[in-house]
């Protein structure tokens, strides 16, 4: 089963609302893999691992993304995704964030820090 997902081009300008720049700043982050999840039904799951956090007493599980945002986010040409990992009745790819270019004098960074 190969399920291809369309790449997108980076939209010029768009603003990012609070929750996407949320998104991108956790997908952004160098010690924390994301993954897109797509089931062989079509079912999708944007995911990462939280480690446990002894002071918190929190994490040690996976953590779903909102789909429609992260779905959004790629869609825009914020997010990219890597190459497929096939397994029987599921594909798996690693998500970026895509990389910084200029958008009107900014980078991604710049803006997602600035939301």
């Amino acid at each position: 089963m190969q399920m291809m997902l369309p790449r997108h081009q980076r939209s010029q300008g768009a603003p990012l609302g609070r929750g996407a720049a949320d998104l991108l700043r956790i997908i952004a982050d160098p010690s924390t893999t994301v993954f897109l999840t797509v089931h062989e039904g079509g079912r999708r799951r944007y995911a990462y691992w939280k480690p446990f956090d002894p002071a918190t007493g929190r994490g040690g599980g996976y953590m779903a993304l909102p789909v429609a945002e992260c779905d959004a986010l790629h869609a825009a040409g914020r997010i990219v995704l890597g190459d497929p990992l096939v397994d029987p009745g599921k594909v798996t790819y690693r998500v970026r964030s895509a990389p910084a270019r200029s958008v009107r004098g900014n980078t991604v960074r710049q803006m997602a820090r600035a939301a």
